[in-house]
């Protein structure tokens, strides 16, 4: 028989110098919070979302159009000349084109089966400049939309029910895959027609656009050898707009458009194939947001708590208190910094509210913008992730180090700036913002899947919430201090 101690306090401490021993210290300090309107937020290759609904919190309308660029595959080709079938007078042509919207259905938001209209229109020219890649960036005012080209109008549904039986099963049974290592591909989608007369800036007229695309392969081949020529040269791309309908707001999963034609196979036998070009991140994508900012601004003045909303709506601004977090233990180091923040219910039922964000990025008030423009990734120093947890509340676990990168530029700046603090007003703030993420997905020599985020972009879907804080609910910032035994 064996009597031992169950007491853990030497395990570690036992094999450690005494004068090596840590001596630990906590201290709690109150950071402050306020709404902010988001104004806009940048789009390029973010998820694109495609619709108009009433937001249940403000009852006003939010509106998402989509612009998209299509990428052309380096080493693009073409049968000869000679062995396209598909021909009018002599010359080849194209028999159909199309371009489908593909649809993640549970992503989207609302009546999948209401009835909605849209206008698709040509660029005139490609959109190009980082700023015009901001929600708040209107294509048609700031003239892109070329007035005499390619317009078409098409009534839609998400839900297609003209479909066959089975691909209208196969869309319902993919439903709880979609985005994930088992999506099998089917998806609902949009399919619009540009079966009717083009007529290019040259004034040639071509019976469809696809027959342009091909007649201007021939003429111009080095305008396809890749994408950037293709879209400075052949295809600007096409606007999205809705026009009218209600209640519904989908997730656009992709972009294509497909051009069918015939052609002779090296083995002198009939074969029917398409040109298929896709919205993929190698070219330009981006959205259009309009909200009713009056609505928004009433919510931003609310100072008895904070807000969080998407689209390109109301983000949470904290000011930390980095003086008193590095201050009172001056000569002690930060082990842990962690911060939460409660989500808090609404005051009133709402009838269809949206969800509370997943996903939260804490990122420094002057970077805001730099980040999504430059595709940062979140680094656990300069910013960081968190995801709303089961008992409510985003919690960042650590941001020690950017309360020490905080404290070290503060201190330096006013080395050659007395008026350092004054000059940088935002030099101890940092802003929620809901954002999304894209991950991959891998697989190990025995079947287990592992997922990594390999992208973080402003969330472009619709969500709100509030976040306990404002002028009168101070956050709790819990800090873990250790130093040396002296």
């Amino acid at each position: 028989m064996i009597s031992c101690t169950e007491d853990t306090d030497t395990i570690g401490s036992s094999i450690t110098n005494d004068a090596d021993k840590l001596i630990f210290s906590t201290g709690v300090y109150n950071a402050t919070s306020r709404s902010v309107l988001a104004d806009s937020v940048y789009t390029h290759n973010t998820e694109n979302y495609f619709g108009m609904v009433k937001d249940p919190e403000t009852k006003t309308y939010v509106k998402s159009d989509i612009m998209a660029q299509f990428n052309m595959i380096e080493g693009f080709k073409l049968p000869s000349k000679d062995r396209i079938l598909s021909k009018v007078d002599g010359d080849v042509v194209i028999d159909s084109c199309y371009i489908s919207l593909f649809i993640s259905y549970s992503k989207s938001y609302g009546d999948t089966l209401n009835a909605m209209k849209m206008r698709v229109t040509e660029l005139n020219e490609p959109v190009d400049d980082k700023y015009t890649h901001y929600s708040n960036f209107d294509l048609k005012k700031n003239g892109y939309l070329r007035n005499d080209g390619l317009k078409v109008n098409k009534m839609f549904s998400v839900r297609d029910l003209k479909l066959t039986d089975g691909n209208l099963w196969s869309l319902q049974h993919n439903i709880p895959y979609q985005g994930t290592s088992s999506d099998s591909g089917y998806y609902d989608r949009i399919l619009i027609p540009l079966n009717i007369p083009y007529t290019a800036k040259n004034g040639t007229t071509y019976n469809n656009y696809g027959t342009y695309v091909m007649r201007t392969y021939y003429e111009h081949p080095e305008y396809f050898t890749n994408s950037y020529r293709f879209v400075h040269n052949v295809c600007p791309g096409f606007n999205f707009e809705i026009t009218d309908g209600l209640g519904v707001m989908a997730n656009i999963k992709e972009i294509d458009i497909q051009m069918f034609y015939s052609f002779l196979t090296d083995a002198d036998t009939t074969a029917a194939t398409s040109i298929y070009l896709t919205s993929t991140p190698e070219v330009l994508k981006t959205s259009h947001i309009t909200n009713n900012r009056a609505a928004l601004e009433q919510l931003v003045a609310d100072n008895s708590c904070t807000y969080l909303k998407s689209p390109a709506g109301i983000f949470t601004e904290v000011t930390l208190p980095v003086d008193d977090i590095s201050q009172t233990h001056a000569n002690d180091s930060l082990l842990t910094v962690s911060v939460s923040f409660q989500r808090q219910n609404s005051d009133f039922e709402i009838e269809n509210k949206l969800n509370s964000p997943s996903n939260l990025l804490m990122v420094h008030k002057d970077s805001l913008y730099s980040f999504f423009e430059n595709k940062t990734m979140y680094d656990y120093k300069s910013s960081f992730f968190a995801s709303l947890d089961k008992t409510n509340n985003y919690t960042f676990s650590n941001i020690g180090n950017m309360i020490t990168l905080m404290a070290r530029q503060k201190a330096k700046g006013l080395q050659s700036d007395p008026n350092w603090v004054a000059n940088h007003p935002n030099w101890n703030k940092v802003v929620l913002v809901p954002v999304s993420t894209s991950v991959k997905y891998s697989s190990d020599y025995y079947g287990n899947t592992t997922s990594t985020v390999s992208g973080v972009f402003n969330q472009m879907g619709l969500s709100s919430t509030k976040l306990v804080g404002g002028d009168n609910s101070p956050i709790e910032v819990k800090v873990i201090y250790a130093k040396f035994n002296d």
